[in-house]
């Protein structure tokens, strides 16, 4: 499995400027940035589950439990114990090497200077992810890509960043929209896209 992860790293990323047409977009039930931040960690809980983060009517089932409450998240700490379960391995693409620490969402576009952002990860990486966002760098069609430590971690930061900026209910994507420097790499504008989760976080 770490062979493959290095294979799908070491390819070319693709540019959101590159993306296809055809790239899907979240269901009609995902209004708002919590219930997109809920829907792609509902993907990680289908990975988690053995079925694959694109199993639409399981992923479905988790994301209408997480928007009621009937279940939650587990916090931080979670991703903190896995972490440690892999010492000494890069949290992108499981290099064991020298590693140094990165920012999931940079300091340059407001990341906060807190354990819950920043992950150890080898030289290589930090280099490739420089000061972009973790969506950003991967790329909207590489998102099912993205290390479930990695993620898990960047979602709940990202949601407490939303609750503190009072956009986590907002319906109306183009107020996004008018904070978002990704607009113009968005497959569709007007609808969520998980570059909706990082745009407004924009260089100081």
């Amino acid at each position: 499995m770490r062979i493959a992860a290095k294979l799908i790293f070491r390819e070319p990323f693709k540019t959101a400027c590159q993306v296809r047409l055809g790239v899907k977009m979240p269901p009609p039930a995902v209004k708002t940035p919590r219930d997109l931040i809920f829907w792609q960690y509902a993907k990680i809980i289908s990975e988690s589950a053995g079925v694959g983060k694109k199993n639409f009517r399981f992923v479905m089932n988790r994301f209408k439990k997480l928007q009621t409450g009937e279940i939650r998240w587990s916090t931080s700490i979670r991703e903190y114990v896995k972490e440690k379960e892999k010492p000494g391995e890069c949290i992108y693409c499981g290099t064991k090497t020298e590693l140094v620490v990165d920012h999931l969402l940079p300091r340059s576009r407001g990341g906060p200077d807190h354990p819950d952002n920043a992950a150890f990860v080898c030289t290589r990486c930090n280099s490739s992810k420089s000061d972009k966002r973790l969506y950003e760098w991967y790329g909207i069609e590489n998102r099912y890509n993205l290390p479930r430590i990695a993620e898990g971690k960047y979602l709940k930061l990202l949601y407490s960043l939303f609750e503190e900026k009072g956009l986590l209910n907002i319906q109306d994507v183009k107020q996004i929209c008018e904070q978002c420097d990704l607009l113009q790499k968005c497959p569709k504008k007007t609808r969520l896209t998980v570059y909706c989760l990082e745009g407004t976080f924009t260089k100081s």
